[in-house]
């Protein structure tokens, strides 16, 4: 392969997902000028995308240390469906009710890296089954009916602005800056790189491996609780299918954030970028008028480019 073919496609790995979310921007403010390249229009798409950052910020750190959790959106699902249980048909106040379902997925979280490092079950097969029990146990508490809620304490939670920025904007970056703050300035963030990247060498210098995943793997429980609880509170109603399109999502922002300014590197900045990119496409295909199966489409294509964005990365930063 020629060296100027070997940069084109090293830049890409690097670079291609701010390239992409650059030419999206362009695109869409030339063609809908009074609409896209406006303040309430970026604070709609942050919005839209506040709850797929949280969550994929999540995910992020289990990747980092190089696993997978597939059970993040059904655990959203219960933890919201379990909140507004506990609020509306059990007379639990709500900072107790939102304390326990942030709990409650922190322990998904901790069962999914015990099932992973103790028992070495692979990480797909461990989350994936323990989707599917979350999934049986959403219907058992809601009967597979929506549970609806009208405390406006709760659903303020999402829905409230403070000095024009909603509470969900404010929330995602709180929740992103301790995520990026633990992984860049602290011990156990070092640690967690080191074990993603030379597991045995983590080791061998001393390092947990087991204890450092299953950190991670209950900090990732725990976001997506929240997300679960926030959108609730959005929706208005715990629901069995509310979280479902999370898990793409997010494993799309995760990955496309890794080729941005990243060799193929899972962060929490590029996560983020990640996440504004699908938002800013799904933006775009709603200021357009294009059906709502175009969202799908996207995200399916979106996800599969994101995935062969980091592999190329990766495979010109080994080189």
């Amino acid at each position: 392969m020629h060296t100027s073919t070997r940069r084109v496609l090293g830049a890409l790995g690097k670079y291609g997902t701010l390239v992409f979310l650059l030419v999206m921007v362009v695109v869409f403010s030339i063609a809908k000028p009074a609409i896209f390249p406006t303040g309430s229009n970026l604070l709609l798409i942050l919005n839209s995308i506040s709850l797929t950052a949280i969550i994929a910020g999540g995910l992020t750190l289990v990747l980092v240390v190089g696993e997978f959790d597939l059970s993040i959106g059904s655990l959203s699902s219960l933890a919201g469906i379990l909140c507004v249980y506990m609020i509306a048909q059990s007379a639990v106040p709500m900072p107790l009710a939102l304390a326990a379902a942030l709990a409650f997925g922190v322990l998904v979280g901790l069962f999914n890296g015990l099932l992973v490092t103790k028992a070495s079950v692979n990480a797909l097969i461990a989350t994936l089954g323990t989707g599917s029990v979350l999934i049986g146990l959403n219907y058992l508490v809601s009967s597979g009916r929506p549970l609806a809620i009208s405390d406006p304490s709760f659903t303020n939670l999402a829905l409230g602005k403070v000095m024009g920025v909603p509470n969900l904007v404010i929330i995602m970056f709180v929740v992103l800056t301790v995520l990026w703050l633990i992984l860049n300035r602290t011990e156990l963030g070092i640690q967690m790189q080191a074990v993603g990247g030379n597991p045995e060498a983590a080791r061998m210098s001393g390092i947990l491996n087991d204890r450092v995943k299953l950190i991670a793997f209950g900090i990732c429980g725990g976001t997506a609780a929240l997300t679960g609880t926030l959108l609730s509170a959005r929706l208005g109603s715990g629901q069995v299918t509310a979280g479902e399109g999370f898990l793409l999502d997010s494993m799309a922002a995760a990955f496309l954030g890794s080729a941005v300014m990243r060799d193929g590197q899972f962060h929490i900045v590029g996560t983020f970028i990640g996440a504004l990119t699908v938002g800013v496409g799904f933006s775009g295909i709603v200021l357009f008028g294009w059906p709502t199966y175009m969202q799908l489409i996207f995200r399916g294509g979106l996800l599969v480019c994101a995935v062969a964005l980091a592999t190329i990365a990766r495979r010109y930063s080994r080189a």
